[in-house]
């Protein structure tokens, strides 16, 4: 089974069209919890995402109870600035949820304080600048996960 994409209230059409697009080339499937920054007909999703966006296996959750729910028995990374262990030790599963915070402000203070176990960042190396770009971070931890599942022999 694939990995799984969760974006926490996105805030930029740009990020959450490119995010759908590699959701594609990488096998995963893209979870959106509500509310957004724009809707998901925004042509800048649409641009972002190419003629890819109709293909992506996607979900959309009204609030983040409703995600949880669903799936809060699932194992679980939840990818923060704050987080005080490597991406890259992720202990990546099969079917396993990456769960990414707004592009201003991350995740929500609640997630992080009940998940406190299952944070993880990326080294930055600069002190100007707070975080990478939410693409860009998904794309680094999504394709760690790819590597480290082929290299275990489950994908």
């Amino acid at each position: 089974m694939p990995l799984n994409i969760v974006l926490v209230q996105p805030e930029i059409p740009n990020n959450t069209g490119n995010i759908g697009r590699l959701s594609l080339a990488s096998g995963a499937n893209l979870h959106l919890i509500k509310p957004f920054g724009f809707e998901l007909d925004d042509k800048r999703v649409k641009r972002a995402g190419l003629d890819y966006w109709k293909h992506v296996p996607i979900s959309i959750y009204e609030h983040v109870d409703e995600f949880f729910e669903q799936h809060g028995d699932k194992p679980m990374a939840f990818l923060s600035s704050h987080g005080t262990k490597n991406y890259t030790d992720i202990p990546f599963e099969e079917d396993m949820f990456l769960v990414f915070g707004q592009e201003s402000v991350g995740l929500p203070k609640s997630l992080l304080e009940n998940n406190p176990h299952r944070q993880y960042s990326i080294p930055i190396h600069s002190d100007h600048i707070r975080s990478l770009n939410l693409a860009n971070a998904v794309s680094v931890v999504v394709y760690e996960g790819v590597r480290q599942l082929r290299d275990m022999g489950k994908k």
